[in-house]
């Protein structure tokens, strides 16, 4: 059964903080609560099954401990059409019997200190950079992402609400703090301007962001889809796993290799 849920106990809590797709639901939550109809929360309560997923706008989170049936939630996918799918490895058999999807394989990185270059200057990272600044780049590493007013208002309600935090280096590569549970922090959107590719200031970036995250006692992972794997592990992060996601077909981008934003 899937009950739309407005709170969570703290047993829940705590069961949901298990799971890098349970610790998602509880940053959105904790940035949009659960009277949004753009942003819900749900509960998947089966007679040896309990699981959650929100749905925020096109993207949908499954997560769960146990071993969810997966019809009710094909029903569910049906009537909503969501862009994105993230949920449980063992659902995929299932729901990628949906029509108009495809798999998607992403690998889960942990982000590890490295050296950064010489050339690297702490003073260009900018803490809190202008929004707009943020699209532009982010634009052109992501064709897709054509709804700026969405995108602002998302983005600026999260860093608002402490859930996000925004960085710029050199006013050319970006990187969202996704969210931080409990110091487990997720990295993502990560861009550079087509100018400035080449420059290494990516990977100096995110080298400076490891050390700089895991002195503040902080646990760093982002994922990456198969046209990234190689960038990051030439880095030198750790590959902890892969899993898939299913993305619909029928939606047009410009380049559906790339997949949405994280």
């Amino acid at each position: 059964m899937i009950v739309r849920v407005y709170d969570f106990t703290a047993e829940q809590r705590c069961a949901l903080q298990k799971s890098w797709r349970g610790k998602k639901l509880l940053a959105y939550f904790k940035a949009y609560g659960g009277e949004y109809d753009f942003c819900q929360f749900f509960r998947l309560e089966y007679e040896n099954a309990l699981g959650w997923m929100f749905l925020l706008n096109s993207t949908l989170v499954i997560c769960s401990n146990d071993a969810l049936p997966a019809e009710e939630a094909m029903d569910f996918i049906r009537m909503h059409m969501p862009f994105r799918i993230e949920c449980p490895q063992n659902m995929l058999p299932e729901l990628s019997r949906l029509p108009n999807y495809q798999q998607l394989r992403r690998t889960l990185f942990a982000l590890k200190p490295h050296p950064v270059s010489e050339t690297f200057c702490e003073a260009d990272v900018e803490f809190n950079p202008h929004l707009s600044d943020v699209y532009d780049i982010l634009q052109e590493g992501f064709p897709n992402l054509t709804d700026y007013p969405l995108w602002l208002t998302d983005t600026s309600h999260r860093c608002r609400h402490g859930v996000s935090h925004v960085l710029t280096y050199k006013n050319s590569t970006t990187v969202t703090i996704v969210f931080d549970q409990n110091n487990c922090v997720m990295i993502g959107q990560v861009a550079t301007r087509a100018a400035s590719r080449g420059s290494g200031y990516a990977r100096d970036f995110l080298k400076w962001l490891s050390a700089w995250l895991g002195g503040l006692g902080k646990e760093a992972v982002l994922y990456a889809l198969d046209v990234r794997r190689s960038f990051y592990k030439e880095i030198g992060f750790e590959e902890i796993e892969t899993e898939y996601v299913l993305e619909r077909m029928d939606v047009q981008k410009e380049d559906t290799q790339k997949g949405a934003l994280q």
